[in-house]
């Protein structure tokens, strides 16, 4: 009789976990911060204000966790320095890029622009409830022209994920709900 878990191709033997639950309640968690922060604008600035202190708690959380983490949640492990962002970069436009079992170099670079972006938006947002911020202009553009940006970077995020998961042959998202990916 054949042991199913020993021919299929995600044993455990071939999976390595990668991604500790903290990063991943913390991925999905802001996903959903934003979200909720996002649709719900008008209809109830309670939940709104409430979803952007979730998502700038999560961001704190985030920043200290890349410290005292996990070894592929710290940033140690993954933020790349100038020169193999620039060599990831040309490789990866010559379709050479090599398969990294945490976050690629581009992918870390994104990481770093999201928790500064939803930073940037938790703080503005934050500022507009106070009477110092209250009616702002500036305060409000800032915090809007933030929005939108972090939005163009979660769809270049999310087609990165796609393009990673179809060139190395790899479900990122589901490696980013179960922690694991190939070895």
């Amino acid at each position: 009789m054949t042991d199913n878990r020993e021919t299929s191709p995600a044993t455990r033997d071939d999976r390595v976990k990668v991604w500790d639950p903290a990063v991943r309640i913390f991925h999905w968690s802001l996903v959903t911060a934003f979200a909720v922060a996002y649709f719900i604008v008008e209809g109830n600035r309670t939940i709104h204000e409430w979803a952007g202190y979730v998502a700038l708690g999560l961001v704190a959380f985030r920043l200290i966790w890349g410290v005292i983490g996990s070894p592929h949640a710290r940033f140690s492990d993954f933020v790349p320095g100038p020169a193999k962002l620039i060599d990831y970069m040309r490789r990866a436009l010559k379709g050479q890029e090599p398969r990294y079992l945490g976050h690629n170099p581009a992918a870390a670079i994104m990481i770093l622009f999201l928790l500064v972006a939803v930073g940037v938006i938790g703080v503005s947002g934050w500022l507009l409830t106070t009477d110092w911020g209250w009616g702002s202009k500036t305060i409000e553009e800032v915090h809007e022209i933030a929005v939108n940006v972090t939005l163009v970077a979660i769809a270049l995020h999310v087609a990165g994920a796609i393009y990673e998961s179809v060139r190395h042959r790899e479900n990122l998202i589901r490696a980013m709900v179960t922690g694991y990916k190939r070895r």
